[in-house]
């Protein structure tokens, strides 16, 4: 995962991940994980024939209680994969996680270059939301950041089961391919 990561961050367009400087070092990636499973949010990960070739995941999208309902998620093909339709089982997979442990809405913001992700999200569901002209500048250009959001399960149209607070039932899902 760190690998696939590594490429993005140097050579391609993806999410606002893609916009580090440098990639994050295994120690910071276990912790990111660990605090996933912890706050049992999905973390998925495609394989192919033993290969990582993709990963998605899904954070809080903002620490204050309101948000509680509402998760950002990020996804990352392996170079060596791109146009095999990892992304088109990830994402899906992690929509219906997400569901399932009672969220309501899902965020994701993608390169405005990254036409591939764009109508991947647009396929499963998600529709654009905001456009941030021109805020990343990386490889000698700048970049608009598009967010793109998809309701989940009942979206909006019910009040949210306030007794418990939303979870993704069975924490990481593995083995995707």
């Amino acid at each position: 995962m760190l690998a696939i990561y590594e490429h993005h961050i140097g050579r391609g367009v993806g999410d606002l991940g893609g916009y580090e400087a440098e990639a994050p070092n295994v120690d910071d990636l276990k912790r990111r994980r660990k605090s996933m499973r912890k706050k049992r949010l999905p973390h998925l990960v495609a394989d192919f024939e033993g290969i990582v070739a993709g990963y998605a995941y899904a954070v809080p999208f903002r620490k204050r209680p309101a948000y509680r309902y509402t998760l950002k998620h990020s996804i990352y093909v392996h170079h060596s994969f791109l146009n095999a339709g990892i992304g088109r089982r990830l994402l899906p997979a992690l929509i219906e996680a997400c569901a399932a442990g009672g969220y309501r809405q899902l965020i994701g913001y993608i390169d405005g270059a990254n036409e591939a992700s764009l109508r991947l999200h647009e396929s499963c569901g998600f529709r654009e939301v905001g456009r941030l002209p021109s805020v990343g500048y990386k490889f000698g250009h700048w970049s608009d950041s598009i967010m793109v959001q998809c309701a989940l399960g009942d979206g909006d149209t019910t009040q949210p089961n306030v007794r418990s607070e939303p979870r993704v039932v069975g924490g990481e899902a593995e083995g995707e391919s």
